[in-house]
């Protein structure tokens, strides 16, 4: 699957980077995106648009945009992971997938990914 690279632009609307229109998304299919030098996994289900890491923390590969959706939770295809689309915890509520917001304006979709600030 060829991912898209979306880099940040003087026009972004606070932080927020256009990706996509919305119409661009199928139902419970995933798309890859790379915002700002992060992997992104996108999905719409049941009409809502989520935003997640791409990359699983298991063994750090970016197949989160290719699992399968499941009760409310995108399944990793390499090894069975399971993250809540809402807010990316594993269902054990541990820590799992990073969360982006979305924006929709005129059915254009918009993600904002911070970057990271590291402290050394």
């Amino acid at each position: 699957m060829e991912k898209d690279i979306i880099q940040s632009s003087q026009n972004d609307l606070n932080g927020f980077q256009k990706v996509c229109k919305v119409n661009d998304l199928f139902e419970k299919v995933g798309k890859r995106f790379i915002i700002n030098d992060a992997e992104v996994a996108v999905f719409k289900v049941e009409g809502k648009i989520y935003a997640l890491s791409n990359i699983c923390p298991h063994q750090h590969t970016p197949l989160i945009y290719d699992g399968f959706i499941e009760d409310g939770y995108i399944v990793c295809p390499a090894h069975g992971w399971m993250f809540n689309l809402q807010t990316g915890r594993m269902p054990t509520n541990s820590k799992g997938l990073n969360c982006y917001p979305v924006l929709i304006i005129e059915n254009e979709l918009y993600i904002k990914v911070s970057n990271k600030d590291f402290k050394w």
